[in-house]
């Protein structure tokens, strides 16, 4: 039983290193017992980007062709221990990207990652090349957000250095934790730990020549939104909010975060999602189920650009779960996405 395990294993190959698990000897131990199987694999770097990757095809192999259920199968996944990495030495492929586009939001809920879907795909039928980087550690959105939650990242080698290859949704680069995990893991990570994840997938991710990176950011401000701050010249940061007094509350948090003192990034406007819902057989008639104006108010107040409101609508909502954004198939929200892209290159300009 031992040995048809290992054969098995032996079809697995490390996307980097281009050897099976077996033979290169990541598959360090297989234990039998009580018809239950355990593999240890321990892997010469800390944090192996493919380590999820790996661990997934292990248990769908093994339960697939010895007829196992998934829960009789556990994978156990040792790392070398991390180390500190001076700057000099850290190669990166963002060399070829031009602006750098951060999209936070005060609070949770509010449509961020969203928004980010859209905005991306109106630049890119704008004529700009666009990637989207999915730093929202905790809550991954943007592979079901472009239909693209079963891609598996492969790895390359450009000039001796270690790529991962990003997915190509609807012409838009992505890269995303989520596309190294199952929707089901539940991710129970230190600060340290999340940061050095983004770190690698800002890094190591092949984003070749891109006009706009969008960065989907966690809600809230806190340390990976520093981590991001530190490794990326981002141009100018968006907030998503909606109307409701409590949202706008944190979207002042946002904006002192980007301007406070040796972070320095221009917040180049204000988006006010869920701004109203119009009824197909009412067209006429707004009801502003979250309140009324309030990110705009504030915008005015605080000097910062108000750069449009997107009322709840159905395609939205639809195109969000059905993996293709609504711009791509809404007149009238690709309409009111390309004002707000607009006046987002226009700030972005003058930012510079």
């Amino acid at each position: 039983m031992e040995q048809q395990i290992k054969r098995l294993l032996s079809t697995i190959v490390h996307p980097e290193s281009g050897r099976n698990i077996i033979e290169s000897g990541i598959v360090e131990h297989v234990d039998l017992q009580n018809n239950r199987i355990t593999v240890t694999l321990h892997f010469d770097k800390a944090r192996d980007p493919f380590a999820l990757k790996i661990k997934h095809q292990i248990e769908e192999i093994l339960s697939t062709e010895l007829a196992l259920d998934k829960e009789a199968i556990t994978v156990i996944i040792k790392e070398a221990a991390p180390h500190v990495q001076q700057p000099a030495e850290r190669h990166t492929q963002t060399g070829g990207i031009g602006k750098i586009l951060a999209v936070a939001s005060g609070k949770g809920g509010v449509g961020k990652s969203t928004v980010t879907a859209n905005l991306a795909l109106t630049l890119r039928n704008m004529g700009y090349r666009v990637g989207i980087l999915d730093a929202d550690i905790y809550g991954p959105s943007q592979p079901k957000m472009f239909g693209v939650e079963d891609y598996l990242p492969e790895a390359e080698r450009i000039d001796g250095e270690e790529c991962i290859l990003p997915a190509d949704a609807m012409g838009i680069k992505l890269m995303s934790i989520g596309f190294f995990i199952k929707p089901t893991d539940a991710l129970i990570w230190r600060d340290a730990m999340a940061t050095n994840a983004l770190r690698q997938m800002i890094h190591q991710t092949k984003w070749g020549g891109l006009d706009f990176l969008l960065i989907d950011l966690p809600p809230g401000t806190g340390g990976v939104h520093l981590a991001v701050i530190s490794e990326l010249k981002i141009t100018g940061a968006v907030i998503v909010s909606t109307p409701q007094q409590v949202a706008v509350a944190d979207v002042r948090r946002g904006v002192e975060m980007f301007r406070a003192e040796k972070i320095e990034i221009p917040v180049v406007g204000i988006i006010e999602n869920m701004a109203w819902f119009t009824p197909r057989e009412l067209p006429q008639n707004r009801y502003y189920l979250f309140g009324h104006g309030g990110a705009r108010e504030y915008a005015e107040k605080n000097d910062v650009p108000f750069l449009g409101e997107i009322p709840i609508i159905q395609s939205v909502m639809d195109g969000s779960e059905e993996g293709r954004p609504a711009v791509g198939t809404d007149p009238e929200v690709e309409s009111r996405y390309r004002s707000i892209a607009e006046k987002i290159v226009e700030n972005m300009t003058k930012s510079c």
